[in-house]
Formats: C-alpha cells, structure tokens, sequence
C-alpha cells in the first residue's frame, strides 16, 4: 500500500490552524559513525513534513526520558538544549561499540475534527476494526486523543563492543528493534524489525518506512511475530514508524496512541 504522503497526527496540536493532521517526530545524529573516543553524539528531535529536513523543535519540557545504551549500560541523556528546529541532544560515548539513543515524551491531548479523522486514518495505515468504532460512533462526532511519542536511533563509534547489542529493546513502552546491525546497512539491503508494545510482539500492525527526500512512503503489516521486512533500496535516511491506536480505557469516547520511529542510514 502507498501513501500519498508519509505523516503522521502526533503534532496535530502544532498544526490544527493549517488544517492537516501532520509531522513524524524522528532523532537523527548530524555527523556520521566516528572512531573517536571519548566523543560527544549530536542529535536533532524535530518534527516535520520532510524526512530528514530538521523543521520544527520539540520542546524541552516535553520530553519525558531520554536515554543512551551501550554495551549492556544504560545512562540518561541530561544534556537537552532548544534551538530553533529541534531540541539537540548529546550524549557521551565513552568506549567502542554501537549505542542506542532514545527519547520518550509525555503524553499530550489532541483533537480533531471527522474531516481530519478520515485523513489520519490514511496515513497511519488504521486497522479496519479502529475505523469501524469510529463509523459507529453517534453523531456528533468528537475525536479526543491522548498520544505518546517514541523515537530512536543508534550510533556506532570505532569497532568492537558488544556483537548484537542493537538487538535488544531498549524498554520503550512501544518500539522497533532491528534484527541486523544497524549501523551496517548498505544500499540494496533488506531490513526486518520487530514492533513491541510493553516489550511483546505486536502482530497485525501497520509499520512504514519513508527514505531522505521521499514524498511516498511504504506501508507493511506486522506478521505473527511483530516482524515487517523492507527494502533499503538506496543509499540514504531511512524512516521507520508505527502507530498503536485503541480506545481510552479511562474515558468513554476517547482515544490513546502511541507513536514510534526509528532511524537508520544505507551507505
């Protein structure tokens, strides 16, 4: 399945008065992999319209954990600084090996309109079942939601480390894990991912990847064991996501989400 354009609603809330349920929200280091050590990884959390294009700043007292692992040890990130189209994160890489780096922000509210509704259910890729509660739901129709956002990426610096450290989930509530060295990819690869939610395999979910410069994306679903296979067939950024809809056990009517990327690089 294609899409016309690879987005997402987690900053509807930015963009309402432009009409659009918008932006993905992805970290992305600025420099490539480096054999320096001790080095200090910068990275951009934005939001945008644009993969890779750094657009629009996360702000700081969004975030709700962001942390650095590698070889086996995990530390949290501190050093989170604003500027004018992504919140910059640095974090330490002290010895060899390939880091994961993560960033967890708090849960926000969001409304739409039905006009909207029917928009983000085409770019998220929304299972039948979700769109059938919606169909039902009696006029008028409100659309309240309360969403969380994930985003992850990793980083290699030198060689040596831990052999498959990228393999484990680093215990984001909703994310992707790699089932190859991420940080090994080349053009013409393929590239499987396991999606888990609280740390178990979601099957039957929409996952979708989008490359630098890209202005379509394509959507896979989930096998029994959560796993989605693409291809990276260039050279290049490369985004991965997925969104976890479902009714608010909490309040009657709403919605929760959860919103989860990945990114990765094809040399």
């Amino acid at each position: 399945m294609r899409a016309t354009r690879f987005l997402t609603a987690a900053c509807v809330a930015w963009c309402l008065g432009r009409g659009t349920p918008a932006h993905d929200t992805w970290l992305l280091a600025r420099a490539p992999s480096s054999g320096e050590l001790p080095r200090v990884v910068i990275l951009d959390l934005t939001s945008g319209m644009a993969f890779p294009e750094v657009d629009h700043a996360v702000r700081r007292d969004r975030v709700a954990t962001a942390g650095v692992r590698l070889n086996g040890r995990t530390t949290e990130v501190m050093d989170l600084a604003s500027e004018e189209r992504s919140l910059v994160v640095r974090a330490r890489m002290d010895v060899p090996g390939v880091a994961a780096i993560w960033v967890q922000l708090k849960p926000k509210p969001i409304e739409l309109t039905p006009a909207q509704v029917g928009q983000y259910f085409e770019e998220i890729g929304t299972a039948k079942g979700i769109r059938k509660q919606w169909a039902a739901t009696p006029e008028p129709k409100r659309w309240r939601e309360t969403y969380v956002k994930h985003a992850k990426t990793f980083v290699r610096t030198g060689e040596g480390g831990a052999p498959s450290a990228w393999a484990d989930p680093v215990g984001l509530g909703f994310e992707l894990v790699p089932e190859r060295d991420p940080t090994r990819l080349r053009a013409g690869d393929k590239l499987r991912v396991r999606l888990l939610l609280q740390g178990s395999p979601v099957p039957g979910l929409t996952v979708g990847i989008v490359g630098d410069g890209d202005a379509h994306g394509l959507l896979r679903t989930t096998d029994e064991a959560g796993r989605a296979t693409f291809r990276l067939a260039r050279s290049g950024r490369w985004l991965l996501r997925a969104t976890y809809l479902r009714r608010s056990p909490t309040e009657e009517g709403d919605w929760e989400s959860d919103f989860t990327t990945l990114t990765v690089e094809a040399r």
